[in-house]
């Protein structure tokens, strides 16, 4: 089974004609299961367009070791016409697919279950100038900067602030980033290389979620401008931490009354799982865990039983709100 995965469901970029070969358009991380692995990735060869059609990709190619997504060829506007469901269109949007492999892949190899959705918007228009773009613009895709990252895993770079087209095509640009973040979070920004990194492996019964902000600084000339965005982690569970009781108590006694009417309760145990929450349908959360009158008596087992309900709780571990379940029989 493939243990690498990627720390985002899917990717969005812009492309625009004429953008030469070599243009890098945007780098996709892998964050590994042990720290032996090696990441290797790979394009399938057709693109899905709009309205379910595909097309053998021409252009766009990724670094099998790097994870930059790079156009391998100039996009001009007869393959935009070709692209596109119909030339009047001022954009057209094409899907493509990066596969993840802890090996080199071979050819054509494309039925790993390990992938992600690339969104990619191609506009039938030049590259605007740099000097016409926002802060926003320059800094951050229209992504937002959202990532799952799974508890109790090495730690790893799983995203690079700098957008590889903006740094390529505006060179009389200063483009700077911050990670503004509590004291003590695990996540580092390394100015040099400007990505992100997991600096240790993650507890989600710690903490589920942690909100940070990306913070950037445009500077042209005099002139300077800055934009904040929200930074976003989510830590995915992996079902590593035993139910447990209240104080302990693993019975409950039940005195049963003659002339009980039929639904009446007679005893309950409640079960607390801080590792998972509720999942639907709510039958596969019942047949997690379930409740059994062990009994040799068949009076007792046509005459009683037990019922399991169950709702989500929050937990709140070191101060941050941890989502749980609490079962009850």
């Amino acid at each position: 089974a493939l243990a690498l995965y990627f720390p985002r469901k899917e990717y969005l970029e812009n492309v625009y004609i004429d953008e030469p070969a070599g243009t890098p358009l945007l780098h996709i991380h892998a964050l590994k299961d042990s720290q032996e692995e090696v990441a290797h990735f790979h394009l399938c060869q057709n693109l899905i367009i709009s309205r379910a059609r595909s097309h053998e990709n021409n252009w766009f190619q990724i670094k099998e070791k790097a994870g930059l997504l790079y156009l391998s060829k100039s996009l001009d506007r007869e393959d935009f016409n070709m692209l596109s469901v119909g030339n009047w269109m001022p954009l057209s949007k094409v899907m493509l697919y990066v596969f993840l492999s802890s090996h080199p892949f071979q050819e054509k190899e494309c039925d790993s279950a390990t992938r992600t959705t690339v969104f990619l918007s191609l506009i039938n228009a030049t590259a605007p100038a740099c000097s016409s773009l926002t802060a926003r613009q320059l800094c951050f895709t229209e992504m937002d900067l959202s990532f799952h990252i799974k508890e109790n895993k090495p730690p790893g770079t799983f995203h690079q602030l700098q957008l590889p087209s903006v740094h390529h095509l505006c060179h009389n640009l200063s483009i700077s980033y911050k990670l503004l973040a509590a004291e003590g979070v695990p996540f580092r920004y390394n100015e040099t290389t400007t990505s992100v990194q997991v600096t240790q492996r993650l507890d989600r019964e710690e903490r589920e979620r942690y909100e940070l902000i990306a913070k950037c600084t445009v500077r042209e000339g005099f002139r300077e401008m800055q934009v904040e965005v929200p930074f976003l982690v989510n830590v995915l569970d992996e079902d590593d931490s035993p139910p447990f009781l209240p104080n302990g108590t693993d019975t409950a006694d039940a005195v049963v009354e003659f002339n009980r009417k039929e639904g009446t309760v007679l005893s309950t145990l409640t079960v607390y799982d801080a590792d998972t929450t509720p999942i639907y349908p709510l039958e596969s959360s019942r047949k997690k865990y379930t409740g059994t009158i062990i009994t040799d008596d068949p009076w007792i087992s046509e005459t009683f039983r037990v019922e399991h309900i169950f709702d989500e709780i929050h937990f709140s571990p070191n101060g941050s709100q941890v989502r749980g379940t609490r079962h009850e029989y």
